[in-house]
């Protein structure tokens, strides 16, 4: 097993994601025989130094970096040896089973797309972000990846996060629902409507639509939704995470002064570290002929340490064969969504 990372791709690189390699090490998240980091080699070794990490560690320097404001299809063409490039060649060649970055996630999707390509009846690849509910964890796909979805797209992104649940969180027959403005079966606009039959007509645990009020209350483990509409949740979610959190702290000191603060800082704790992205490390890229895990671009340590703790379950439980196996089932659904490729 061999699991690249790319060490300059984020806001805190180098300094964090090497962190988070050393640390994914000694926690025996990754062995060193597993782990190669991918960017400048002098930035690296530096960074390793400083963590007084003196055991050897697999290094691919790569002189280039694309940044978060660029744009990805340009820069996938300019930059030849930007560290996303190079990471996704290595997976295509197989010399890694997997590339981890928490650079430009256009980039991302790009490279894993024309770079590594698409898995056998697969024709768009989508982004599958995992989050904390009221009864544990929900993969929410697609989240950025496809924001032109055919039915078939997203009947296929739910079979594929079913399977990721299951292999990398052991979570048997997740629930999969479709996210939509109302639970009955006709509400919706035709692809969602189409996306239903489709999911009603096959073996996955399908539990119908679901709103977006419950979405956070554990309705289901797994929710599809075009990419467009996942990545808007995915944005708000966030910012309203923040916010409340903020008015919550400001309040509870108001009220109660400085002999609330210890009651507090426990409270957010736990409920941060039920809610906290980092908890999943990163979203993989379900779809694509490897793994590509695209990480949050403000990933401290904790947050790569854990992308790589996934990158290896994802690997280990084969989560890629399940899904070719799993779409073969269904030759009606791989045939329409292999008819649209060219689109």
């Amino acid at each position: 097993m061999k699991i690249a990372l790319d060490a300059m791709g984020g806001d805190h690189a180098p300094a964090q994601v090497v962190a988070g390699a050393v640390r994914a090490l000694r926690e025996g998240y990754v062995r060193k025989d597993e782990l190669v980091l991918v960017g400048d080699a002098s930035s690296i070794e530096r960074e390793l130094a400083l963590l007084q990490w003196t055991e050897p560690v697999d290094i691919i320097h790569a002189s280039e970096n694309i940044g978060m404001d660029e744009h990805p299809g340009q820069a996938l063409r300019k930059k030849r040896d930007s560290t996303i490039v190079v990471g996704a060649r290595m997976v295509r060649e197989k010399k890694a089973d997997a590339f981890v970055s928490a650079g430009n996630t256009g980039a991302m999707v790009g490279a894993g797309l024309f770079f590594v390509g698409p898995l056998e009846g697969v024709r768009r690849p989508g982004i599958a972000v995992t989050f904390g509910t009221a009864k544990g964890p929900c993969t929410l796909v697609d989240c950025g990846a496809n924001v032109h979805c055919q039915p078939e797209d997203l009947f296929i992104y739910g079979l594929m996060a079913a399977e990721a649940m299951e292999g990398m969180l052991g979570i048997k027959r997740p629930r999969v629902g479709i996210l939509n403005i109302g639970e009955e079966a006709e509400k919706g606009n035709p692809l969602t409507q189409r996306t239903h039959e489709l999911f009603s007509s096959s073996n996955l645990n399908f539990i119908g639509n679901v709103e977006g009020n419950v979405l956070f209350e554990g309705a289901a483990d797994v929710v599809v939704c075009e990419g467009f509409v996942g990545n808007v949740v995915l944005k708000v979610s966030e910012g309203l995470g923040h916010v409340l959190t903020t008015m919550f702290k400001d309040e509870v000191l108001r009220h109660g002064g400085a002999a609330a603060g210890p009651m507090l800082k426990q409270v957010l704790g736990t409920i941060g570290a039920r809610t906290d992205y980092a908890e999943y490390g990163g979203a993989p890229l379900l779809g694509v002929d490897g793994l590509m895990i695209i990480c949050h671009g403000r990933s401290d340590a904790r947050a790569i340490a854990n992308a790589l703790k996934a990158s290896r379950r994802f690997i280990e439980s084969d989560v890629n064969r399940h899904i070719v196996e799993g779409l073969r089932k269904m030759p009606a659904i791989r045939n329409e969504g292999a008819a649209g490729s060219g689109a």
